[in-house]
């Protein structure tokens, strides 16, 4: 056995070395001009040039919480940058996707490779994989996981609009499926149980306005909506109505998945049970969400937003808790809660909780005795059917007169439900005009319970993150009760948590990103230390151990699922929860 071994290895190594350039043609090694630097073959006069563009391992990518340069690569337009290729393995990818029969384009290009599919949201991270696919039909997706899936080490990430932070939707080396190519925009009858079928690469501001003109619009949503119906339902779905209808990955009637075999898999809680509630929440480890049956409602005309301000940590938390748990839950539509600093910084203070333009904070309304931080809470009531004004100011009255708010500070202002939803657009719209919408997010959101959330207040609201974040700090709470644990995302021990995310933007002059980072591992360091009842929403892991932790008792069923739908571990390689690598006999015997 050792001697055929060694002829194979000998053999390897004599086979001709391939690299592939910017138009995806392949070609033997060994170009005069050619050096190489971080696994990639450039021509020797651009290496000043890519000096700033970021080579590093993923592994080490993740372990090192440092940003990389700025995401460019280069400035010579006529110069092709070219993949260097392992010797055997990626030879036999490299060939594989090219005699792949697709409906759907694939570019091997450093245009696609080294653009939008080797990056994200966040920034900090940078992988380049071998190939960029836009699938014109799920059968495209299917044959490009069984590709990988004859080969030995190549991975497949599934990308929606690239708002993941930390490489998650990545592929180093292997394919990334970009899945807004995959886009329904047709809208079907809404069936018996209030459900609508929508494309899982279709942006949830297009299923906002393709169904409002029937009448119908989803019951839970995120904050913001340029994110795909796929990737929100692989993390969760978090947002001002998760208090009464759960997240987004609870009102989901059904869903059809390519998993990691190359199935096609229709699933819900009647069929394909451990898929379907593996997959929601599973962060892609299972499968590629194609296609899912959500839950609607009658959507509203018009939104009463309400913003009320408190000096008291203990008051906010105290009403916001009342609110969902209790009668009063169901005369409200949304409830969320953010910090602010007591302070007029435009970003950060006083001027951020106005809504209307015509409003004012007045800070002589404080007590005194009010600290560097201040906090709002955050309400929107939906008029339905006969509502009219007088009848929304007696349904407001009756929900916050019981509340401990400043009398004197508190906004409202009618929108319309299209406008209210769009929310943040108008916020992206002003980060884009400043260029911080380009620039990095160091986001981090964390799920704590109920029973450290006053310590945390005191610990990270008043003292580490008492100047602001530079963006929106959103503090409120969730009932367990509304979720479903049997899916895959993992939750708090309490049955009242709060999601805090930090939602931060770097501005000229501003905290730079490696201050931010150091304050987030502060807090993690903070939570870990004094043995909190968290989870990281989202999370970025490297190693077995930190996972293991992180779904607790969960943890062996996650692991069998793996081994049941994606038993080569292709899928997702950039979450770092599996690798082919990585965990050789993780999935040995399946």
């Amino acid at each position: 056995m050792l001697a055929a071994e060694t002829k194979s290895t000998a053999a390897s190594l004599k086979r001709p070395a391939l690299s592939v350039d910017a138009t995806g043609k392949i070609f033997r090694r060994g170009r005069a001009a050619e050096a190489r630097k971080g696994g990639l073959l450039y021509p020797a006069k651009m290496l000043a040039c890519i000096d700033r563009v970021p080579q590093m391992d993923n592994h080490e990518a993740e372990a090192d919480p440092s940003p990389p340069p700025p995401n460019d690569v280069g400035g010579e337009g006529d110069v092709s940058l070219t993949l260097q290729l392992d010797d055997g393995e990626d030879d036999e990818a490299l060939e594989n996707l090219r005699q792949m029969k697709l409906e759907g384009k694939i570019d091997f290009s450093a245009v696609a490779c080294c653009g939008q599919a080797s990056s994200d949201f966040g920034g900090m991270r940078r992988n380049r994989p071998l190939a960029v696919v836009a699938p014109a039909t799920v059968e495209d997706v299917v044959r490009v996981v069984r590709c990988a899936g004859s080969c030995r080490s190549l991975t497949v990430a599934a990308r929606g609009n690239g708002h993941s932070i930390n490489g998650q939707a990545q592929a180093k080396g292997g394919v990334v499926v970009e899945m807004s190519s995959l886009r329904r925009l047709a809208a079907g009858p809404v069936v018996s149980g209030g459900t609508v079928e929508v494309g899982g690469g279709e942006l949830w501001e297009e299923v906002l306005m393709n169904w409002l003109e029937r009448g119908v619009a989803p019951r839970s949503w995120t904050d913001y909506l340029g994110l795909t119906v796929g990737g929100t339902l692989s993390v969760g779905g978090v947002s001002g109505q998760s208090f009464k209808y759960g997240p987004q990955i609870c009102n989901v009637a059904e869903v059809e998945v390519v998993t990691g075999k190359g199935e096609i898999r229709v699933c819900s809680m009647e069929e394909n049970k451990d898929l379907f509630y593996g997959v929601l929440g599973g962060m892609g480890q299972f499968g590629i969400i194609t296609r899912a049956r959500v839950l609607v409602q009658t959507a509203p005309r018009m939104v009463r937003w309400v913003r009320l301000v408190y000096a008291d940590f203990d008051e906010f938390s105290s009403d916001q808790e009342s609110l969902i748990d209790s009668s009063l839950c169901d005369s409200v539509d949304y409830l969320e809660g953010f910090v602010f600093t007591n302070s007029d910084d435009p970003l950060n203070g006083r001027p951020t909780v106005p809504l209307a333009p015509h409003q004012t904070f007045d800070q002589k309304c404080l007590p005194e005795e009010a600290g560097p931080v201040l906090y709002c809470l955050e309400l929107a009531f939906h008029f339905t059917g006969s509502d009219d004004a007088a009848s929304m100011e007696k349904r407001v009255g009756a929900t916050v007169q019981g509340l401990r708010y400043r009398r004197a500070l508190r906004f409202e202002w009618d929108v319309g439900y299209v406008e209210f939803l769009q929310r943040v657009k108008r916020k992206e719209e002003a980060a884009r005009a400043s260029g911080s919408w380009d620039s990095p997010h160091p986001w981090m959101n964390i799920l704590v319970g109920k029973r450290n959330i006053r310590e945390f207040d005191r610990k990270v609201f008043r003292d580490i993150l008492r100047q602001g974040i530079d963006g929106p700090l959103l503090v409120y709470p969730l009932n367990k009760n509304k979720w479903d644990v049997r899916m895959s995302a993992a939750l708090p021990e309490d049955e009242i948590f709060y999601l805090v995310a930090l939602l931060r933007f770097i501005r000229p002059g501003g905290p730079s990103v490696d201050s931010m980072l150091a304050q987030n591992q502060e807090i993690l360091h903070w939570c870990i230390s004094e043995n909190y009842d968290f989870k990281l929403y989202i999370p970025h892991y490297t190693a077995e151990a930190q996972w293991m932790s992180h779904f607790g008792k969960y943890w062996a069923t996650f692991k069998s699922k793996k081994a049941m739908f994606d038993p080569k571990a292709i899928l997702a390689p950039g979450q770092f929860i599996f690798s082919r690598k990585r965990f050789p006999t993780l999935l040995a015997n399946t």
